[in-house]
C-alpha cells in the first residue's frame, strides 16, 4: 500500500520539474502547475506570464519613448536625434523598472544590474525595433508633432505592434530560463 501511495505521489508531480524525488510536500496542496506562474526554464510557459513580462518591458519603453520625443521636440532636434534619444531612454527606463524590483528584493546593485540586463535586453531590443520601425515607415509619422493626434495614434499602434510581436519572443525566452525567468526568483 505504501508503494501505491508513493507511485501516486510521483505521478501527481509529473510535469512539476524540479520536484521529482522530493519527499513530504506538506503545505503544498492546491498548488497549480508551477510552469504557468513561476517559470523555471523547464517546460511550458503560459501566454499570460509572457504577456506580463512584455507589459513590464513595454511600460519602461513607452515612458522612455514618450519622454525622448518630448525632450527632442522641445529642444528642436531633428527626427534622427530625437529617435536615438527615445531609444536610449526606452532602454534606460526598461532596465530601471526591473532594477528597482530586484533591488527591492535585497539584491546588491552589481547583481541587480546583471539580472536587469539578462532579463530585458532582447525584449527591449525587439520592442524598440518594431516600435520605431512602425513610426519610421508610417507615412507622415516622423513629421507629426506632439500636439498632432496622428503622433499619438501612430505611437499607440507602434507600441501595440511591439507588444504583439515581443510577447512570443518573451514566451520563448522564459520557457528556456532566459529573459524574465531570471527575475522571477526575486519576486517572492
Amino acid at each position: 500500500m505504501q508503494h501505491e501511495a508513493h507511485t501516486a505521489h510521483q505521478h501527481h508531480h509529473e510535469g512539476h520539474e524540479g520536484h521529482e524525488g522530493h519527499e513530504g510536500h506538506e503545505g503544498h496542496e492546491g498548488h497549480e502547475d508551477h510552469g504557468a506562474h513561476a517559470p523555471t526554464g523547464h517546460g511550458t510557459v503560459s501566454w499570460s506570464t509572457a504577456a506580463r513580462a512584455t507589459l513590464h518591458c513595454l511600460t519602461g519603453c513607452a515612458i522612455g519613448e514618450v519622454l525622448g520625443m518630448i525632450i527632442g521636440t522641445a529642444l528642436g532636434w531633428g527626427n534622427m536625434e530625437t529617435m536615438v534619444l527615445a531609444i536610449v531612454l526606452a532602454f534606460f527606463f526598461g532596465y530601471s523598472l526591473t532594477l528597482w524590483g530586484v533591488l527591492k528584493a535585497g539584491v546588491g546593485m552589481k547583481s541587480a544590474i546583471r539580472v536587469a540586463l539578462a532579463a530585458d535586453t532582447l525584449s527591449i531590443a525587439v520592442m524598440e525595433l518594431i516600435d520605431n520601425g512602425v513610426i519610421a515607415l508610417w507615412p507622415g509619422a516622423m513629421e507629426a508633432h506632439l500636439d498632432d493626434a496622428k503622433f499619438w495614434w501612430v505611437l499607440a499602434i507602434a507600441l501595440a505592434a511591439a507588444f504583439v510581436i515581443t510577447t512570443p519572443v518573451n514566451k520563448w525566452m522564459i520557457g528556456r530560463g532566459m529573459g524574465h525567468a531570471v527575475v522571477h526568483r526575486y519576486h517572492h
